[in-house]
């Protein structure tokens, strides 16, 4: 007996970019190369070129990895849409992967969503001097020890849990030396690894409410859609689909965690058996595998991986 397949279509989030990662898709799939001909009008300068040469230093700025993550993502999707031929059962994205779901979801047009993001890490990254914030992966300890962690280490500055991403796999975020402590702590205690990560801003946490405010100017002036298709948000792990609810959602996701195991486990009880990671990278395909192994998960960059998720 043939099993009904329930789709769920996810994007990846900063961390996922790469110098090149886009010459795959785009040697096939050229007619792609005008959805970063599009996001370059808005941006004032080449996405793509910076896409195909670099230097990384400049493709891993904030305000440049955002609306670059978000057009390879989308032209995937439209790569991917032409051969699925039907929507997905819920879109999700993972952080700033969750613009990406939106505009296929129908809610925002493609060239608001890249003006949104460009301006969303400028508002990030002005919020927080350079090299005064942090975020650390933390793996092996439970959640509720995590969360204790960074009570005792912010003293009298911030640290908090920013990304639920898989069991066992916990970010934090905050003041530099407060995650410093963090970390030196969840060692102390047994963490298997517990380790900075090379990111320039302290994302999800109580550091980045300034730049939520900062971003709310320009998020409540662009049009939103209600979603044609269901996107679980980051926030709450709940299906939005009304527009003021996600412009709502977006901004507190700034500043609050990310609940990605929630957001899976959601998908699992609305029937999804499986799931394609659509853009670059495979961050998401290694984290979902770790949360529920009953899901097929496939991620997919060209052509040929998306056949191939398909038999």
């Amino acid at each position: 007996m043939n099993t009904q397949i329930n789709l769920a279509i996810v994007f990846p989030g900063q961390g996922s970019q790469s110098v090149g990662m886009m010459n795959e898709l785009l040697e096939t799939e050229s007619e792609l190369s005008s959805i970063f001909d599009s996001a370059s009008e808005v941006l004032g300068y080449d996405l793509l070129d910076i896409i195909n040469f670099g230097p990384e230093k400049k493709l891993n700025q904030t305000k440049i990895t955002q609306p670059a993550l978000v057009a390879s993502a989308y032209a995937t999707w439209l790569m991917c849409k032409d051969i699925l031929q039907s929507s997905p059962t819920v879109f999700a994205g993972h952080s700033l992967g969750e613009y990406t779901a939106l505009v296929c979801a129908g809610v925002i047009e493609f060239q608001d969503a890249i003006a949104l993001v460009a301006e969303r890490g400028k508002c990030m990254q002005k919020a927080v001097p350079l090299d005064t914030g942090a975020m650390a992966a933390i793996l092996g300890l439970e959640n509720e020890q995590i969360a204790q962690i960074c009570t005792v280490a912010a003293e009298s500055e911030i640290v908090s849990t920013a990304n639920f991403n898989s069991p066992g796999q916990v970010v934090i975020a905050g003041d530099k030396s407060a995650v410093e402590r963090a970390i030196v702590m969840a060692r102390d205690i047994g963490a298997k690894r517990a380790l900075l990560l090379p990111v320039s801003v302290p994302s999800h946490c109580w550091l980045m409410k300034e730049a939520a405010d900062e971003f709310a100017i320009t998020l409540n002036k662009t049009h939103f859609n209600d979603a044609e298709t269901p996107v679980i948000q980051n926030v709450n792990a709940e299906i939005k689909t009304k527009s003021n609810e996600i412009k709502n959602a977006l901004l507190e996701q700034l500043y609050m965690p990310v609940h990605w195991v929630n957001s899976i486990n959601r998908m699992q009880s609305m029937g999804v058996n499986k799931i394609i990671e659509c853009g670059p990278g495979k961050v998401l395909s290694g984290l979902i595998k770790r949360i529920d192994r009953s899901i097929q998960i496939h991620s997919v960059q060209n052509k040929v991986s998306l056949i191939k998720a398909l038999n």
